[in-house]
């Protein structure tokens, strides 16, 4: 390596010394830093280098390095970049993570360093294109993807740019517009409102108004009217046209290559980490992935070649431009490249210190500053977020199938024998009681016990209704929040259930379990309140450490051992755990080396023991984590910079701080799913303990939405006004940007509702059906052919008019209301009607359109019921509509109820469930895929949703979408 680090490009002096981003753009094939001002702007036409710092837990510095093409970028300029890309590496150490990113198919580490998002502009330096800025604003049309980080692209300013299935948004000098597709992703939309935020701040000073348009909703005094006037006034759109740049690469099972001079070699044999040589290089090909494998001692000109190696392997297979490749250093392998190991033996930790050397020489060589770079010294310790005082403690132990409560004198005894439950209840700020319920595991209690103290813990919560903290605890890594609520807390050898007596019975051990008599040595340890602890262990002198303190307790005496290490705040807590102990009694003090013969007597003799202050454990940084099981194997995807706002309450996140692992469940997620949050954490604990050498025994915990520990949110810059809104995530969006009126209303998904909305809807239509004279449509003048004439029309708004009429309500008899063969089938027939005229009439105007894309957008059965007085509004309003619509969008019910009527009577026509499914091989058309299930036949429906089609109606419509995306109907 040292070849390569005699010449340092000048533009990346003193690179990687703080924390943060940096960025360079190829000019004139050279790196140029580009100043903060202009950080997440990117020129099509041209390639940048962005290095990202940050600040492990051990003392070093942790880096990334992307090198992005633009889609227009020469490809002189992008070889330039990978190069350079491959010196700044060698100039840090050799050890960051490069990353190349091409425009539109960005990793999601790179996109979460620019949130919301990036905004890709045309143009670039070498092009010589005008900058965006330079000239006057421009309406533009972006498509907004992604559900934590966002991909922004920028479309044509036409309707046939815009679908049923994504976000859009619209940017205009005035006025900045969300189109919600009928079929998006209710989180994108969360997001695209972050992006709409940045948009107005950015680009107009936070002055312009912010409108939100639904797929379908016809409003025509409203934005949804201003939206469309914008296209050209209101019609259909047409369904998602499949590009180039929607294909993604599907993952394939790991497959090993080495790289030798340039050439790729498949390596034979099972997937495994002893493969991998550090004088070599090696590709590893996921199909979705590319990871290049780096040797720590392989040269630079190595490292080129290999990097130019995995663009060839790319191109040989053709795969798709968005195949991503990440070049790895040995010793610092993300999590992402392990995974595909089925373990990862952990080795010494000595590649860390020893690029921590290598990086201090070389920039102390270069001239730079080592700040960062050396061994981190000792910091003072920080005591952790720890729960309220005052609150009250309940414990049981666990005995048999049962819990038997704790006496208050013995809460703070743990035996090892025996497994607890503890219940906490406390009050946080001005929040009304929260709770934190934890069981114990003792490490020599029975499994019998462990699943019961499991089960009785989950029958507390729930009886809580689910808003405890639940947290399982192994003994010895009782972690500081729980630690606090007992002083003291001891642990004992032995136990008391009557398993754990069974057992030592059974199984024919000697049963030393504490007792008030018998010869004990008690270790303190610990230096506050969060971590000061008691423990039980072998009464022999081998077991004191002059940086402790013990207690020593033979029959009626008790003595307190002093270590010559031990602290002040040691010996506070012997006496208080003696008093615990042993109520009333007289200490005996013994000074280390000033002990009597009684204390050596009682442990055996005097013996040699240690002074080694017991090791730390190595603090980590955290990290969050999406979950997902594909063919039956857990997998779990990083959210990189996260932050509060990526705990959607659709979804189950986890946690891992190394110290702890948390299962935080949302409240939009199913009530099933919520009871698995310890099967998913521990599952998680499995893979990370061959991976990652996270502990088995780590402290495991689920918690809800809305009742987040302190010791949780300290993880988050948390907002605590975030996290008392209500709704999907979408909803709770709207409230904090636009206050709650506008959000209570989006929380009726815009349902027009009254009067006048209905009677400009049907007077909109009658528009459609009636042209005035001198405007008659050409379905007029061929004789009503195709179903489309004058008597067809009628027939249609008569059939409308009688479905939204009140009065034709109230006189359906019972029976027809319950079985849907009243209202129901009068809106079927009226949009039967609908759709016959709008198929004809969209196939002579539009040579393309088809009946699909009519039906799709007929009015939807789901409308609510019309007031008495609509019937007369309608005829005052029949002859002067403002807009033309030849198609109108299903919206919500206002109520759950009415649902299931409408929808057994809208679906005459039965699909199989293999055809309806969203990833159909053989997909149906012509349906309203929102309501997929509603095609199902009664007994497939059962079968496929375990539930009738009038249970299923009478869901809430969130907990309906959970059901259809388990079994693919959404």
């Amino acid at each position: 390596m040292s070849s390569s680090t005699k010449v340092l490009d000048p533009a990346f002096q003193g690179a990687g010394q703080r924390v943060g981003t940096d960025i360079w753009r190829i000019e004139n094939f050279q790196p140029v830093p580009l100043p903060k001002s202009e950080h997440g702007k990117f020129y099509s036409g041209d390639s940048y280098i962005v290095l990202q710092t940050t600040s492990g837990k051990g003392g070093a510095y942790l880096y990334d390095i992307h090198f992005w093409i633009g889609k227009d970028t020469s490809q002189d300029e992008a070889g330039t970049a990978a190069i350079k890309t491959v010196e700044l590496d060698a100039s840090l150490g050799g050890r960051a993570v490069q990353h190349r990113e091409i425009q539109g198919h960005e990793s999601d580490k790179f996109l979460s360093y620019f949130k919301p998002c990036i905004i890709p502009l045309e143009g670039g330096v070498a092009s010589g294109f005008k900058k965006p800025e330079e000239e006057e604003f421009e309406t533009r049309l972006y498509v907004c993807k992604g559900k934590r980080v966002v991909r922004l692209k920028q479309v044509p300013f036409a309707r046939s740019s815009l679908n049923h299935d994504d976000v859009f948004i619209l940017d205009t000098q005035n006025k900045i517009y969300q189109f919600n597709g009928t079929n998006s992703n209710i989180q994108e939309r969360a997001k695209a409102l972050e992006v709409i935020q940045f948009l107005k701040e950015k680009y107009h000073d936070g002055t312009c108004d912010v409108a939100i348009v639904d797929d379908g909703k016809l409003d025509t005094e409203s934005d949804s009217g201003e939206f469309w006037v914008l296209f050209g006034g209101f019609a259909p759109i047409h369904k998602k046209v499949t590009s180039e740049d929607d294909v993604v690469p599907e993952a394939t099972p790991a497959k090993l290559y080495s790289i030798m001079d340039g050439e790729v070699k498949v390596v034979e044999g099972e997937l495994s980490k002893s493969l991998l040589e550090n004088n070599k290089c090696f590709l590893l090909d996921c199909g979705d992935e590319i990871f290049v494998w780096v040797g720590r001692v392989t040269q630079v000109d190595e490292r080129k070649s290999a990097s130019q190696a995995a663009e060839g392997f790319l191109s040989s297979q053709n795969r798709p431009k968005a195949t991503r490749i990440t070049r790895v250093i040995q010793g610092y392998e993300p999590h992402a490249f392990k995974s595909k190991f089925d373990s990862w033996p952990s080795g010494s930790a000595a590649p860390a210190e020893e690029g921590r050397g290598k990086v201090a020489a070389l920039l102390k060589q270069q001239g730079g500053g080592v700040k960062g770079m050396t061994k981190g010294s000792p910091v003072n310790e920080e005591v952790p977020p720890l729960l309220e005082g005052g609150g009250k403690m309940e414990v049981w132990r666990i005995n048999g199938s049962a819990k038997t409560p704790l006496p208050k004198e013995d809460i703070g005894k743990f035996y090892s024998g025996d497994c607890y439950i503890t219940l906490y209840t406390y009050h946080s700020g001005e929040r009304k009681e929260d709770f934190f319920l934890c069981y114990w595991i003792g490490k020599d209690s029975i499994e019998e016990d462990q699943m019961t103290a499991a089960r009785l813990a989950n029958t507390v919560s729930n009886s809580l209704k689910g808003r405890p903290v639940q947290g399982r605890i192994y003994q010895g890594k009782e972690p500081p929040q729980f630690v606090a609520l007992f002083q003291p807390m001891v642990v004992l050898k032995g136990g008391l259930s009557s398993g754990y007596k069974k057992h030592v019975e059974e199984s024919g051990l000697t049963e030393d379990t504490y007792t008030q008599e018998c010869i004990a040595l008690i270790k303190i340890s610990g230096t506050s309140i969060h971590n000061n602890k008691a423990m039980q262990v072998d009464a022999v002198a081998t077991s004191l450490n002059s940086a402790e303190c013990f207690l020593l307790q033979s029959g009626s005496s008790i003595f307190t051992w002093h270590g010559n290490q031990s602290t002040f705040e040691q010996h506070q807590l012997a006496a208080k755990v003696a008093e615990f102990l042993k109520p009333g009694s007289t200490l005996k003090h013994a000074k280390e080396g000033t002990e009597s013969s009684a204390f050596w007597f009682a442990l055996g003799g005097k013996q040699t023991y240690t002074s080694k202050k017991p090791s730390q454990e190595t603090l980590r940084d955290p990290h969050l984590f999406t979950y997902s099981i594909r063919k039956g194997k857990f997998e779990v995807e990083e959210v990189y910079n996260f932050s509060q706002d990526d705990l959607l309450t659709e979804d189950i996140l986890i946690l891992d701080t190394h110290a702890e692992v948390f299962v935080w469940v949302g409240q939009s997620v199913d009530s099933s799913e919520k009871q698995s949050a310890f099967e998913i954490g521990q599952k998680y604990i499995n893979m990370a303990a061959s991976l990652e050498n996270l502990s088995p025994n780590v402290p495991l915990y689920k918690v809800t939405e809305g009742n987040e520990p302190c010791f949780f949110t300290t993880y988050f810059s948390w907002d605590s006004a975030k996290a008392t809104v209500q709704g999907n995530s979408f909803q709770k969006k709207v409230a904090l940007l636009f206050g709650a009126v506008h959000a209570l209303e989006e929380k009726s998904n815009g349902s027009p509702g009254g009067p006048r909305q209905r009677a400009e809807a049907l007077a909109a239509l009658t528009n459609a059906f009636h042209p005035s004279s001198g405007k008659q449509s050409f379905m007029d003048k061929s004789n009503g052919s195709s179903g489309s004439g004058p008597r067809q029309r009628a027939e249609a708004l008569a059939a409308l008019n009688s479905a939204f009429s009140q009065s034709s309500v109230g006189k359906l008899s019972p029976v027809q209301r319950s079985s849907g063969t009243g209202q129901g089938s009068q809106r079927a027939a009226a949009v039967a009607a609908l759709s016959n005229v709008l198929t004809a009439e969209s196939k002579k105007k539009s040579p393309d359109a088809s009946p699909t894309k009519s039906i799709e957008n007929a009015p939807s059965e789901n409308s609510s019921p019309e007031d008495s007085q609509e019937v007369s509004e309608h005829k005052e309003t029949e002859e002067a509509a403002p807009v033309t619509p030849t198609s109108v969008e299903d919206s919500e019910p206002k109520q759950e109820s009415e649902q299931y009527e409408t929808d057994s009577a809208s679906a005459p026509t039965i699909f199989s469930y293999d055809q309806l499914r969203a990833k159909s091989e053989n997909p149906v058309t012509g349906i309203d895929f929102k309501r997929r299930e509603a095609y199902l036949s009664d007994e497939e429906f059962q079968s496929v949703l375990g539930m009738t089609k009038e249970a299923f109606y009478k869901l809430p419509r969130w907990k309906q979408d959970m059901h259809k995306r388990k079994v693919d109907l959404f």
